[in-house]
């Protein structure tokens, strides 16, 4: 790849896999003559997502900035809302109407979560993508004296958000409500340590299919109403429409189809990871995770700078490790996993998965910061699932 009149790499988006894109690119490449980083966010202030249940019972975000974990790298920050990718210009255009050229674009826009198939979702359903949106639920929540809350998907989130409302709002009852049962990835004995949480906590569970959201009750495909003071959507997610409307391959999601080194199999210059991309592994298609997002924006860093050396990028390859859920403040449960996401017979539960799970979250920010300052010659990759860090 030839940068003698220099070139020009666009991150868009600075969610986990955006971001350990942009350090691992601003790092590697800040002594690289010609070559220009930047990161595009719609906000300065990095959002911690695995910790965004508890922020909708009131915790307080630590307020990671952008600019910091990018100082002294070299790296531009810019802060855009992206409204348009014109694949043929090279162009990523933005709300204020400006528009920044790329010779190479990571495309790092992330997932919210889908209150679009479900008639009445949108209107009458908090949902947890973002402080803003967590801290409306946190102020309904402490304007309820008495109450029902229903959280709608049995998945990873919902219920973990179940269990953070019930312990911080005991006088409120929460009914999860949902089409399988809760932990049905896990061991069996697993699963029981977690739903046996949640009846300690006092959260009802409930399997049904939710088919419309009213004001003050959700509707299931028998016809039963199950009664609400509020409603959080957990169910589902969908991605930004901006990535079919500039012509890439997308799936049935509207997620960019990427080849074996997550390069959009339409648009070579344009490298798509986290919830934004359609990676195919061995074992099948990657699901969106923290756990896969970040090697995914490694791994397209590592390739670009490989590219730019004159060198072939590498294949992707992932596998899943665990799977960590908050039971509230004093319980979790850490399923571990094969490569391809089934469950093993290990385990943890109680306070060593507390611990385990704390560590986990807590993680990202410090591991950006330590890539930002890491030599030229190192690197963080992914084995297994999990982050390592060598020469490369």
């Amino acid at each position: 790849m030839d940068v003698r009149n220099g070139h020009r790499v666009v991150v868009l988006g600075a969610g986990y896999a955006g971001m350990a894109a942009a350090v691992q690119l601003a790092a590697r490449l800040r002594k690289r003559d010609g070559v220009r980083v930047s990161v595009v966010n719609g906000s300065e202030v990095f959002t911690e997502r695995m910790r965004l249940h508890q922020a909708g019972t009131g915790w307080a975000p630590a307020g990671h900035r952008i600019p910091d974990a990018l100082a002294g790298t070299g790296a531009e920050f810019v802060r855009a809302r992206v409204t348009a990718v014109d694949a043929a210009a090279r162009l990523v255009r933005t709300e204020a109407g400006t528009a920044l050229s790329y010779d190479t674009l990571v495309y790092a826009l992330g997932s919210v979560t889908d209150t679009t198939e479900v008639p009445g979702a949108a209107d009458h359903a908090f949902a947890l993508d973002g402080p803003a949106e967590a801290a409306l639920l946190a102020a309904r929540l402490d304007a309820l004296a008495e109450g029902t809350v229903v959280v709608a998907g049995t998945g990873l989130t919902g219920i973990e958000t179940a269990a953070e409302i019930a312990e911080r709002h005991p006088r409120l009852g929460v009914v999860l409500l949902g089409r399988q049962e809760p932990g049905a990835g896990m061991h069996p004995r697993a699963r029981k340590h977690l739903q046996d949480a949640l009846a300690r906590l006092g959260v009802e569970v409930r399997t049904g299919e939710a088919v419309k959201v009213l004001p003050d009750a959700v509707v299931l495909a028998d016809g039963t109403e199950v009664p609400s003071d509020a409603v959080v959507w957990t169910g589902g997610t969908r991605v930004a429409p901006l990535a079919e409307a500039a012509g890439f391959a997308v799936d049935g999601r509207g997620r960019i189809v990427t080849d074996a080194a997550l390069r959009s199999v339409s648009h070579p210059e344009v490298y798509a990871v986290g919830d934004a991309a359609a990676v195919r592994q061995n074992y099948g298609m990657m699901h969106g995770t923290c756990q896969s997002g970040m090697p995914t924006g490694v791994h397209a860093a590592l390739s670009i700078v490989r590219s730019l050396g004159g060198r072939a990028p590498e294949p992707f390859r992932f596998g899943y490790f665990h799977i960590p859920v908050s039971l509230g403040r004093a319980d979790a449960v850490v399923q571990f996993t094969r490569p391809d996401g089934t469950p093993r017979s290990a385990f943890l539960t109680g306070r060593a998965a507390v611990r385990y799970k704390e560590t986990v979250i807590a993680s990202p920010w410090p591991t950006f910061l330590r890539m930002r300052r890491m030599p030229a010659s190192g690197a963080f990759w992914t084995r297994g699932g999990r982050a390592t860090r060598g020469v490369r």
